[in-house]
């Protein structure tokens, strides 16, 4: 039987096959419902993965760019912004021109994006990879990180998907950010049909209770890899510019939550299981959350 088309039926923003991320790096989109907090995940996620002796990249697929500041404690210059520059002849580039160290090694890219309402961020995405296979630098990375703009599933906000190894949402114990990620997931299981991309499982942020996000995980067959309560300290970590590696040692709160961010790195490198699930119909989560 013939594969379909992917996102047959949609305006899609398709990549060069030649530019996929063809390497042994586990690579791993994050996605979730906007300001979530998907970047300071990503951000304490690939710091975590450092401090298991990982060669990390981390790239901010948002045009806000604001994905890897906790990491190199600036706002770094965009590829897009790098890229006119030069008119964009990228082979004119140096790899230091749009990639740029951060905490304990971690390498970080903000791919950013046009001004609002004039053209596809998602592109730039696509560009990106470009300029990394160009440059030869997945050659020598462990782990790459895509931190992708909300919930925004639709033309070149998928492109992460059509390189990544795993899709992990990152979602509250609310309806509508459960809501958004049955789309999440909806997108992710029509990737895959033609990708390699897969589900590893829901991150559980800025959550008392899990009560809702269990209700969904037990009707499609979700799993949740870490739960991360309402914690002031990582609010700290953010306007201090910093990871919580970087934060105060004698802290409880800022020691279970960095335990948290190893154990799940941790679970990525050693025992990540592909997830294959049915989303739910809008009306379907609409009666399944809630209270009697």
């Amino acid at each position: 039987m013939k594969k379909g088309e992917d996102g047959e039926g949609s305006l899609q923003v398709h990549q060069d096959p030649s530019m996929n991320i063809e390497t042994g790096a586990l690579v791993i989109a994050v996605y979730g419902k906007g300001g979530i907090g998907k970047s300071t995940t990503s951000s304490n996620l690939s710091a975590a993965f450092s401090h298991l002796g990982k060669r990390v990249l981390q790239i901010g697929c948002d045009p806000k760019h604001d994905s890897t500041f906790t990491l190199t404690k600036r706002m770094v210059p965009t590829v897009i912004d790098i890229l006119e520059t030069v008119d964009f002849h990228s082979e004119e580039l140096q790899t230091e021109d749009f990639m740029f160290e951060g905490y304990n090694g971690v390498m970080c890219i903000e791919s950013g994006g046009p001004p609002a309402g004039t053209g596809c961020g998602g592109y730039v995405t696509g560009q990106t990879v470009k300029l990394l296979k160009e440059h030869h630098l997945l050659e020598d990375t462990d782990v790459v990180i895509f931190d992708v703009l909300g919930d925004v599933v639709c033309g070149g906000f998928a492109a992460p998907l059509q390189h990544a190894h795993y899709c992990l949402v990152v979602t509250a114990n609310d309806f509508d950010s459960i809501f958004a990620m049955n789309r999440i997931v909806a997108a992710i299981r029509s990737k895959a049909k033609n990708y390699k991309v897969r589900l590893g499982g829901i991150i559980a942020n800025r959550s008392e209770g899990t009560d809702q996000i269990d209700k969904y995980n037990e009707r499609v067959g979700l799993k949740t890899l870490a739960h991360f309560k309402t914690v002031d300290a990582i609010r700290r970590s953010r306007l201090k510019k910093c990871t919580v590696f970087e934060m105060e040692d004698s802290d409880p709160e800022i020691q279970e939550v960095r335990d948290e961010y190893l154990k799940l790195a941790k679970g990525m490198i050693e025992d990540a299981t592909p997830l294959e699930i049915e989303p739910l119909k809008d009306r379907d989560i609409f009666d399944l959350l809630g209270f009697e």
